[in-house]
């Protein structure tokens, strides 16, 4: 008897080794892609002003500006009420 339950044990053993598939029903839904983030840069106005980069539309000159190179080239000061003057009303 000795010598036929060594190879039943050794079947049993690689019979309980084996990996099964699940059932294709029990398998997880996949998840819902999520929500892409927005390109840095890509968040630009009406007048295609990149906002995140500091550019503002600036009427007098007609063109995207960062307030603060303006304010330094056209020597006033740098804030919002200057800039906002400024580009309403260029002071040539």
């Amino acid at each position: 008897m000795k010598p036929c339950a060594v190879p039943i044990l050794i079947a049993i053993g690689l019979t309980a080794c084996t990996a099964r598939e699940p059932p294709a029903e029990a398998a997880a839904p996949a998840p819902p892609p999520a929500a892409t983030p927005a390109m840095p840069g890509s968040d630009r106005d009406a007048h295609g002003c990149i906002g995140s980069a500091g550019y503002s539309w600036c009427e007098s000159t007609g063109k995207c500006e960062r307030p603060w190179e303006l304010a330094k080239e056209k020597n006033f000061d740098n804030s919002a009420e200057a800039f906002a003057g400024y580009c309403r009303n260029p002071a040539k």
